[in-house]
């Protein structure tokens, strides 16, 4: 995909930017909502009419009727869930059409599609729902839907697993194999009753006995950004800032999670980060813009990145620039709108409905 801004945009700096995207925003008043995730660049994050995580931008999405445009600045699967959820009259928009989420792209619907094929040739299709976290395709959030399942954020994983399990036996979680295996450790489950799809192995690797008895089947995917933190990180600055406090992501590895004082979603981060008293010290297993932007925000508080020696950045998150956003919303009547066939997003929305019923 090629994609380029006007050289109005490239050129301009970023006081300019910002005074037309202020100016834009307010000749539309309410019929224009921009919504930030939390990993956005500050600059873009402070423009956002509301800022959050997957699961609180997607909320805001289904219940601003009023807004003809949503301009999602975040990745491409938060922009079709907002179309997702949209209603006839709202057109949404991503500032940057080429990010993405290499998470997301691991869990390939044609691999997906194997793999449930597979399941009904040794019999265990019946008795599986699929749970599909919110990083992922608008043609996989209708997969699930079609077959009874639903999506998750790691806001609302463990009640999503517990929807699961109050109407079937087993679950097929994507695509993150670390949330999914978290939450299945915090539901109980032992490692023998979860088993790890590999979608680049023949039946994905796993023997079709051990298949059978296992409750949770996790889709081998993960996130580039938070795999980089280990629990030899942990080691090393609780030996380093004693008192320090370690709040990480769920997309973490297990030995990563298990060693952290609080693990949450992104809003759990920032809210516990807030709650933290005045001179805390706090080491964060997340993505750098988040860190940075709450250390921005408590200069009276030590909040610094878990490794300590690099930086996790989503480059996805990245891409969108002060420039892309002012290039959408001053063009916005000739700016290309996010759009799903009819059939996935009908599909889709089922899944996503149903997420939005779980707490």
């Amino acid at each position: 995909m090629y994609f380029a801004v006007p050289d109005k945009y490239r050129q301009a700096s970023d006081d300019e930017l910002i005074q037309w995207i202020k100016e834009a925003k307010k000749s539309y008043g309410d019929r224009m909502l921009i919504l930030a995730h939390h990993y956005q660049r500050l600059q873009v994050a402070e423009l956002g009419d509301f800022v959050g995580d997957s699961y609180e931008l997607s909320k805001n999405a289904s219940e601003r009727k009023d807004a003809d445009y949503i301009v999602f600045c975040g990745v491409h699967f938060m922009a079709e869930s907002a179309e997702i959820l949209s209603g006839d009259n709202q057109k949404v928009f991503l500032p940057n059409p080429l990010a993405g989420c290499p998470m997301a792209d691991m869990a390939d619907i044609e691999d997906v599609m194997n793999a449930w094929n597979y399941l009904k040739e040794i019999g265990i299709a019946a008795q599986t729902l699929p749970l599909s976290y919110m990083n992922s395709a608008a043609e996989l959030k209708a997969f699930c839907g079609r077959e009874g399942g639903l999506i998750c954020t790691s806001s609302n994983a463990k009640a999503a697993y517990k929807y699961v399990f109050d109407r079937a036996e087993k679950l097929f979680f994507f695509p993150d194999e670390n949330l999914g295996y978290n939450t299945g450790r915090w539901m109980g489950f032992s490692d023998d009753e979860m088993v790890l799809w590999d979608f680049r192995s023949e039946d994905g690797g796993i023997d079709p006995d051990k298949l059978k008895k296992a409750k949770v089947i996790l889709w081998k995917g993960h996130c580039h950004v938070h795999t980089n933190f280990k629990s030899q990180h942990v080691d090393e600055m609780r030996e380093k800032f004693p008192g320090v406090k370690i709040a990480v992501h769920p997309e973490c590895t297990w030995e990563v999670v298990d060693r952290a004082d609080a693990v949450g979603s992104t809003k759990f981060l920032v809210n516990y980060i807030d709650e933290q008293p005045p001179g805390a010290i706090i080491a964060v297993g997340t993505e750098i813009n988040l860190i940075n932007r709450m250390a921005h925000r408590h200069p009276d508080k030590n909040i610094f990145e878990l490794s300590g020696q690099i930086c996790p950045v989503c480059a996805n998150m990245y891409r969108t620039t002060l420039a892309d956003l002012a290039n959408t919303v001053e063009n916005i009547d000739s700016f290309k709108k996010i759009t799903i066939p009819k059939d996935i997003q009908a599909e889709a929305k089922l899944a996503l409905d149903r997420m939005l019923e779980v707490h």
